[in-house]
C-alpha cells in the first residue's frame, strides 16, 4: 500500500507528527485532532501506538518491541543526501524523534517521585543514544565525561559538529525534577531511595539538606553520596594514576635485592662467560635496576569556593584532592570558603567525609580563605596553590593583591574558573584580565586541564 502514497502525502504525515510534538509542548487546544491524526499515521507506519503514550517510557516501548532499539541509536544523526530521501523512513523517524523529545522535555509540573526521576534519566539516556553518545555523556554526568560522548579523552571532532550543546539543558531539567521531589520522604523509604541514581543535581540537594536528615533518611543520603564519590573517583583516578613524582636518581646505588634484579642485563653482560661445551652460563656479576627517585616533598593547597554557584567544582575538587593526597611525597591541604573559611585538611584523604563537612551556599569572601591558606606555605617554590572560584568577590582588590604576592614569592598559583564535567562556568572578567596580565591565566573547562597542570608540577 505504501508504494501508492505520493511524496507529498509522506511529507504531510511527517508534518502531522511534528505538529503534534509542538502542540503537546505548547498548544493544548490543537492536541485532540493531532493525536487522532498521529495515531493513524503511526499505525499505518507499523509502529506501536505506545509511542504516542506520554506515560510510557522509551524503555517500556523497547522492551515490548526490541527491534526499535537499533532505530533509536543514532536517530538524530541521519543525514541523507538530497535526491535520496526515503520519505517513508522520514515519517517513521519523526514518530521516534517525537517520542524521545517529549519524554525528555515535557516533564510537566508538580511533585516528582523517585520512579519518575529514574524513568526520566533512562529516557534522557535514550536521547543521548539518539545523538550517538553513551547514556550520561551529553549531560556531562557526574562521571567526568566530555559533552560529546568521548569520555575524558576529549571531544570527538565528528560528534562535536553534529551534536548540539544540550547537556546543560538536560542537567537543568534533571535538577528541576530533583527539586520537585519530596526528597526527605523518598530517603526515608529504603525501597524508593534505592531507585535514585546518583547525579550532581541530586548530590547537591543532599548536601544542602543533610543537616535536616536523621535516622534512615540520613543513612540513605550518605549511601548515595558515597556511591557518587566512588564513581567519580574511579574516573578521575585514571587521569592521575600515571603521574610520577621525581625522576630516577642515578647517584644512589640500586638496592641489591631480588625484586630489583635486572635479569636481561645480567645475562647480556655475562655472555663472555658462556661455556659451549657445558652449555652453561657462568655469572660473575649481578646487575640491579635503579629504583630510587629524586623526590622533593611537594605541597598542594587547594582552595575551593563552596558558594552556591560552585557546587560542581566543590565536589570534583574534593575528590581530586583526595586522589593527589594518596600519591607519595605530596602534602595536600584543602580549604573551603564562602564568607567563612574551613580547613578540611584532616579529612582530605576521605572525600566522602569531607563533603559531609561542607556548607553550601552563602556569599563569597576569598580573603578569609587566603588568611587560612597563607600560613601553610613554608617553601614557596615547592608549593602550588589551586584556587577554584568564579571570583565574584566583594573585596576583589585586596584578594588579588594577596594572590599576586603569592605568585611573586615563587608559589605556583593556578586560578581555576570551573572544574565541572560540562566545562561551563562564568568567571569575573576583572579577575580574568588581572590573572592574564600576571601570567597566570584562568583555567576554565574540563577537569582534565587541572589534572594536566598538577601532573606537570609534581613531575
Amino acid at each position: 500500500m505504501n508504494a501508492e502514497i505520493t511524496d507529498e502525502a509522506y511529507d504531510n504525515r511527517r508534518q502531522v507528527l511534528y505538529w503534534r510534538l509542538l502542540a503537546r509542548l505548547l498548544d493544548p487546544e490543537e492536541r485532540p485532532a493531532l493525536e487522532s491524526a498521529s495515531l493513524a499515521v503511526v499505525e499505518d507506519t507499523g509502529l506501536p501506538a505506545a509511542l504516542l503514550d506520554p506515560r510510557a517510557s522509551v524503555d517500556s516501548v523497547v522492551q515490548r518491541h526490541p527491534a526499535l532499539a537499533e532505530e533509536f541509536d543514532g536517530l538524530m544523526l541521519v543525514d541523507e543526501p538530497d535526491g535520496q530521501r526515503d520519505r517513508a523512513a522520514e515519517v517513521r523517524r519523526a514518530a521516534l524523534v517525537s517520542k524521545v523529545l517529549l519524554n525528555v522535555f515535557a516533564t510537566g509540573s508538580g511533585a516528582v517521585d523517585a520512579g519518575q526521576l529514574a524513568r526520566w534519566q533512562a529516557d534522557a539516556g535514550w536521547l543521548e543514544r539518539a545523538f550517538g553518545c553513551d547514556p550520561g555523556d551529553l549531560r556531562g554526568g557526574h562521571r567526568g565525561v566530555s559533552p560529546t560522548g568521548t569520555g575524558l579523552g576529549g571531544p570527538d571532532p565528528d560528534l562535536s559538529r553534529l551534536v548540539p550543546p544540550i547537556g546543560p539543558e538536560l542537567g537543568a531539567i534533571e535538577a528541576d525534577l530533583v527539586s520537585r521531589m519530596h526528597l526527605r520522604e523518598v530517603l526515608a523509604d529504603p525501597k524508593l531511595a534505592s531507585q535514585l541514581t546518583p547525579s550532581m543535581s541530586l548530590i547537591e540537594q543532599l548536601l544542602r539538606d543533610k543537616n535536616n536528615l536523621d535516622g534512615v533518611a540520613l543513612a540513605n543520603a550518605k549511601a548515595l553520596i558515597r556511591r557518587f564519590v566512588d564513581e567519580v573517583a574511579e574516573v578521575l583516578r585514571t587521569q592521575v594514576e600515571k603521574a610520577t613524582v621525581g625522576a630516577i636518581d642515578r647517584s644512589i646505588p640500586p638496592k641489591r635485592v631480588f625484586r630489583n634484579l635486572d635479569l636481561d642485563r645480567t645475562i647480556w653482560k655475562n655472555l663472555t662467560n658462556y661455556s659451549p661445551e657445558e652449555e652453561r652460563l657462568y655469572v660473575d656479576r649481578l646487575y640491579y635496576r635503579q629504583t630510587a627517585r629524586k623526590t622533593t616533598p611537594q605541597r598542594l593547597i587547594v582552595v575551593v569556593d563552596q558558594s552556591g554557584s560552585m557546587v560542581d567544582s566543590m565536589v570534583n575538587c574534593t575528590i581530586l584532592a583526595s586522589i593527589f593526597a594518596g600519591l607519595p611525597k605530596v602534602d595536600v591541604h584543602l580549604v573551603a570558603y564562602d564568607t567563612q573559611a574551613l580547613d578540611l585538611t584532616p579529612w582530605v584523604h576521605d572525600p566522602f567525609e569531607t563533603l559531609l563537612r561542607t556548607k553550601l551556599g552563602g556569599g563569597t569572601d576569598g580573603t578569609v580563605a587566603m588568611a587560612l591558606a597563607q600560613p601553610k606555605i613554608a617553601e614557596p617554590r615547592n608549593t602550588v596553590v589551586v584556587w577554584i572560584s568564579d571570583f565574584y568577590e566583594w573585596r576583589q582588590e585586596p584578594l588579588f593583591a594577596s594572590m599576586a604576592a603569592l605568585h611573586r614569592s615563587g608559589v605556583k598559583f593556578i586560578p581555576v574558573g570551573s572544574v565541572t564535567s560540562s566545562g561551563r562556568g562564568s568567571v569575573n572578567p576583572w579577575f580574568r584580565d588581572k590573572f592574564k596580565d600576571q601570567g597566570t591565566p584562568v583555567i576554565s573547562g574540563h577537569i582534565k586541564k587541572l589534572v594536566h597542570e598538577l601532573k606537570n608540577f609534581l613531575t
